[in-house]
Formats: structure tokens, C-alpha cells, sequence
């Protein structure tokens, strides 16, 4: 199974720009909201039509705007799952996933529909209409609708950001339960870093309607290589720097110090990305030390946050944000100076 994606759609002044492929695994649209990702999928599923481009899908054409090939949604064998799930509000659960079944003779329809039923947990629900269920329960019953209809990609809209943090977990386990042997491309759309982390094999960062190239998740924390995708990662501390004349080492003006960094630098301006939780405490035999005043403390659930300013900074230069488990935190005041440092290694060079 293979789903391949090209396509342009213009909304105003507002151009997506999105390519990719999806093999038999879960990939995920990362990406902030508005950057195009919901409507990327609704041009998959033929909801929203593409301007140009060419949609395939396990070898068979979707969407071709030179060859006028727009394939009706219920044609293009893609199964979405909507934000809030979407199903008929009139209809019986039964009912709903009796509407995503393809199979003509009855006896096969009501198999199916039976089987739908008993792998989705749904049983005793079968009469019950939308209103009257939970939100795990309308999850349940929208995938067996879904798994229903045989499809060849299974499209995932940001499947809990309606829920609360616990039932947001909860329901994450059992669609990872459900989704683990399913043999066919999955997309999944979110903007929560932590979720895709933990669900997905790849991931596609977009930003401003652009995708960028298609990466191993582990490696999009790792080495994010834009700014956008630092971002995405989670990185806080991102400044513009310029190559200096010792090797492998950075000019940030903002800051007014250098920093010697693991890899070659480009030749024109950069940015420099610093995770927050990569700043430590500096000791005699640390190289890029950063002599820092503390502005603000913030304490967290489980961590503090500190927000520093660097000596020698302009003074619209970004202030430095460090992050340190509670335990590991001697409390200082504010306007009290601290020595920190950063590892070469851990400083990510950005487009």
C-alpha cells in the first residue's frame, strides 16, 4: 500500500504547496494550526479539490488535474476521522456502521457489520444514537464505520484535541491497539509533538502551507535542520548567528559571544537552536560558557523554567530559557548571576 501526494491550492493569499509518500506505515503531518494540514487530507479524500496536482493511491489515480481525474469521495477507498468524529446524529450506532459497509449481499453486510461491532468494543451500543455515547464510545464506533468501508488509507484529523489530558490518553492507547496491524498507508494530523512521537514512524513537518521532506521521527528530534521543524521539535532557544573565522564555530551578535559548535557551519547567516534541557550548569573544563543574569523563575509540574538574559546582550536579544527536573534546582533570586554552558553537539545548526 502507498499513498503519493502532490498538490497546490491557493485560498486567498494563503498557498498550500503539499508533497509527499506514504508507504505501509503511520506518517505524520506535524505542523501549527492553519499550516494546510486539514485541508491536505480533505484534498485526499476528495472533500476539497486541488487546484492541480496528482493524488495516488495504492496505484490507483485519485486526483489528476492534467489528465481531469477527480475521483468522487466515496470512490477514493480513503477512511477520515473527523475531529468530532462526524457521525450521523439520527442514526443508531449500528446503523453508522452499517453505512461505511461496500458489500452488496446482505448475509456479507450484516457479517461484517457484526464483525465492525464485536472488534470495536461497541457491543450493547448497537441502539444508541451519537448524543448518548462518550467520546471514547464515538471514537469506536467512527473507526468501526470506518474499517467497514475496507479502506486503503485511514486519514486521522487530529483525533482527541476536543478531549481532556486523560481521556486524551486513554483513547490514544486503544486507537494504537487498534490501529497496529492495520496493512494500508495512515496519516495523522496533529500539532502535538508528544503524540506523534509516540505513534508515529515518520513525520512530514509543514509550515506555511509548505511540506518539507518526508524523516524518521527520532531523526526530526534528533537533527531538525529548519527553523519551522526546530520549532515543532519543541526547541525554545532559537537565535540568528553567522559563521565566524575559527572553524566550527558561530558568531551570535544578538548575544555578543561565539559558540563552538559539532558540525560545519554554512557560509552566509544561520540560526543556532539550544533545547532548553540541553543548558547546564557550567564547570571550569566546559567550553561555550554563557554568563547569564536570571529574569524570571517559573515553576512547572515537575520542572522549573528559567529565563535569563546573557551578559553583553542587545537589548532586544532574546532572552534564554532553561528547563531542569525540581530536584536538581538550588533556588537562587531573581537578578542573581549564573554560569551556564551548551555542548557542542547539542547545537543544532538551522536553515
Amino acid at each position: 500500500m502507498s499513498l503519493s501526494v502532490q498538490l497546490k491550492k491557493r485560498y486567498g493569499n494563503f498557498l498550500l504547496d503539499s508533497e509527499f509518500e506514504c508507504g505501509n506505515e503511520v506518517l505524520a503531518l506535524l505542523g501549527a494550526s492553519g499550516c494546510g494540514k486539514s485541508v491536505t487530507l480533505r484534498c485526499i479524500a476528495g472533500i476539497d479539490k486541488p487546484d492541480e496536482g496528482r493524488i495516488v493511491l495504492d496505484g490507483r489515480v485519485l486526483f489528476d488535474s492534467e489528465k481531469k481525474i477527480n475521483l468522487k469521495p466515496q470512490a477514493r477507498r480513503a477512511g477520515y476521522l473527523f475531529q468530532q468524529y462526524a457521525l450521523f446524529p439520527s442514526m443508531t450506532v449500528l446503523q453508522n456502521v452499517a453505512s461505511g459497509v461496500r458489500e452488496k449481499d446482505k448475509s456479507a453486510r450484516d457479517a461484517l457489520v457484526d464483525d465492525m461491532i464485536r472488534r470495536f468494543r461497541l457491543q450493547g451500543l448497537e441502539a444508541l444514537r451519537p448524543r448518548q455515547l462518550s467520546g471514547g464510545q464515538q471514537q469506536r464506533a467512527a473507526l468501526a464505520r470506518i474499517f467497514a468501508s475496507k479502506p486503503a488509507a485511514i486519514l486521522l484529523d487530529e483525533p482527541f484535541s476536543a478531549l481532556d489530558s486523560y481521556l486524551k490518553w486513554q483513547l490514544e492507547m486503544e486507537l494504537f491497539e487498534m490501529l497496529k496491524d492495520y496493512e494500508g498507508s495512515i496519516l495523522w494530523i496533529s500539532h502535538d509533538r508528544g503524540e506523534v512521537f509516540r505513534n508515529c514512524a515518520k513525520v512530514c513537518a509543514m509550515d506555511a502551507g509548505r511540506t518539507e521532506p518526508v524523516r524518521p521521527v527520532e531523526e526530526l528530534f534528533r537533527d531538525p535542520i529548519t527553523v519551522s521543524s526546530a520549532r515543532l521539535s519543541g526547541c525554545k532557544n532559537i537565535v540568528e548567528a553567522q559563521p565566524s573565522n575559527e572553524w566550527m564555530t558561530a558568531e551570535v551578535p544578538s548575544w555578543n559571544l561565539s559558540l563552538q559548535c559539532s558540525k560545519e557551519l554554512p557560509k552566509t547567516k544561520f540560526c543556532l537552536g539550544i533545547r532548553a534541557n540541553h543548558l547546564r550548569q557550567a564547570s571550569e573544563k566546559d567550553v561555550n560558557p554563557l554568563v547569564c543574569t536570571l529574569r524570571r523563575i517559573t515553576d512547572d509540574l515537575f520542572s522549573v523554567i528559567l529565563m535569563l538574559q546573557v551578559h553583553g546582550a542587545k537589548e532586544d536579544a532574546p532572552l534564554l530559557r532553561m528547563e531542569m527536573p525540581k530536584e536538581l534546582w538550588s533556588p537562587q533570586p531573581c537578578g542573581s548571576d549564573l554560569t551556564l554552558s551548551i555542548a557542542p553537539e547539542d547545537i543544532l545548526i538551522l536553515k
